[in-house]
């Protein structure tokens, strides 16, 4: 090989070569900007999704104190959280000398002739009255809100299964409350024995 042919040779693989190295350059460039692309990508979905929950939490929690007096509004009757460790005893609040304050809430009254959970047969002339969860043979004072009224019933059934109300009394009772003619009362239920 001559000089010449050596020169030419030379000047030849270094035309390549740097026809070669953009590409070999921008080959290069594309892994880490791929990998640009991609960490770019993964913080945008990252910072939506976290947006989402925390404007999913902030409604939550602003509605919270809405929900809540939502449902006291609906429902008069106070609702009582039991851990699990502890037995559950729904009207054992405040006390006022012998007598226990148990609840708020709507009364009605029933007069026909039906068994009783307690066994006894139903005597609309007696007072008595049917709650939800409060022992047979519990002394309850049940006390009309608006009039002030009161009459001492004793529970030998279950009920009432009417949403929102906390105690069905007898037609008697309910004679005694002056309830008789709208059916319904808000009434104060006071644990006597």
């Amino acid at each position: 090989m001559s000089r010449d042919d050596a020169v030419i040779w030379y000047v030849d693989v270094k035309r390549r070569a740097q026809d070669a190295a953009p590409a070999i350059r921008f080959a290069d460039a594309r892994k880490p900007l791929r990998l640009f692309a991609v960490m770019i990508g993964a913080a945008s979905l990252a910072a939506c999704a976290q947006s989402s929950v925390v404007s999913q939490r902030s409604q939550a929690l602003a509605s919270r104190p809405a929900s809540i007096e939502a449902t006291r509004a609906a429902s008069s009757a106070p609702r009582t959280r039991v851990a699990a460790a502890r037995r559950h005893t729904p009207y054992a609040s405040r006390k006022t000398g012998d007598t226990k304050i148990a609840s708020h809430g709507v009364a009605s009254f029933y007069s026909e002739a039906q068994p009783t959970a307690s066994g006894e047969k139903f005597d609309g002339r007696e007072l008595t009255a049917a709650h939800p969860t409060l022992p047979f043979g519990t002394r309850l004072r049940v006390t009309d809100v608006k009039s002030g009224r009161s009459v001492t019933v004793r529970v030998n059934d279950r009920g009432p299964y009417v949403p929102g109300r906390i105690v069905d009394v007898s037609y008697s009772a309910a004679q005694s409350l002056g309830m008789v003619g709208k059916g319904v009362a808000n009434v104060r239920l006071d644990v006597v024995q």
